[in-house]
């Protein structure tokens, strides 16, 4: 068995292949304190030829387990490409972060763009904006296709940005509205990232906790004028791509 650990800033998500690239066992998991253990002992009762980790907490399973590591653009690239050899390019959505990267048809990539600046541009601000409005992720996700007002959160820090959420609800603007105007400041920036690839390709992917929302989805179908593919497990991406790499690495060795 191959083994791809993605560890995120919300979540940890571990993938298992075995000799034929088949997917045998998948989990997801909340990162917290000592992930590294949590990952060992997750691991220890099971067969493993090869781990490699990615993600922004790679380095620390590179350490507890004496594995190689990728970076989080070539892992999605490679489970992107595994997923369907026709997307030339993913839009990934994750908690810390979000990434646009331009594949080159053979499970590489050729160019990406990357914001982990603020957090104005990832999951963690729907996160935020939903607990901020007592409502579950769940409910936050489609509530959104009820708005009747195109609402406008244009503050680029998500601090600044969960103080206009906060003057929306005492204007008493509709819960549906201001859902709308949360997940339309983050479609605006993904697209913004994206435009300068879009013409060039036929084929995208959605990746990452944010594409399990639906409405998100809608709007950057809306904006990019582009259809858009979510895959059943769009957070393993780059566990899966990561366990694929284990996989080449075996056989060079």
């Amino acid at each position: 068995m191959f083994w791809g650990v993605d560890v995120g800033s919300t979540y940890t998500k571990i993938a298992g292949i075995d000799k034929d690239e088949n997917i045998i066992e998948t989990t997801v998991i909340p990162t917290i304190m000592n992930q590294d253990e949590i990952v060992y002992d997750y691991l220890k009762s099971r067969e493993v030829e090869m781990v490699v980790a990615t993600g922004y907490g790679r380095y620390m399973i590179e350490k507890k387990l004496s594995c190689p590591v990728i970076s989080e653009i070539k892992a999605h690239a490679k489970g992107a490409y595994f997923h369907d050899k026709r997307v030339d390019l993913v839009i990934d959505l994750g908690g810390q972060d979000s990434k646009i990267i331009k594949l080159d048809g053979s499970g590489g990539f050729v160019d990406f763009r990357m914001n982990d600046k603020c957090a104005a541009g990832t999951g963690k601000f729907l996160e935020i904006a939903a607990n901020r409005m007592g409502l579950s992720m769940e409910e936050f996700s489609t509530l959104g296709f009820k708005s009747d007002k195109e609402l406008t959160i244009s503050s680029m820090c998500a601090v600044f940005a969960e103080s206009e959420v906060i003057s929306l609800m005492a204007k008493k603007e509709s819960a549906p509205n201001i859902c709308y105007g949360i997940h339309d400041s983050i479609a605006s920036r993904l697209s913004s990232m994206a435009r300068r690839f879009i013409l060039k390709s036929e084929y995208i992917l959605f990746s990452g906790g944010g594409a399990l929302n639906p409405f998100l989805k809608h709007l950057l179908e809306k904006r990019l004028e582009k259809d858009i593919v979510v895959s059943k497990t769009p957070q393993l991406m780059g566990s899966i791509g990561a366990a694929l790499a284990g996989y080449e690495i075996s056989q060079e060795i």
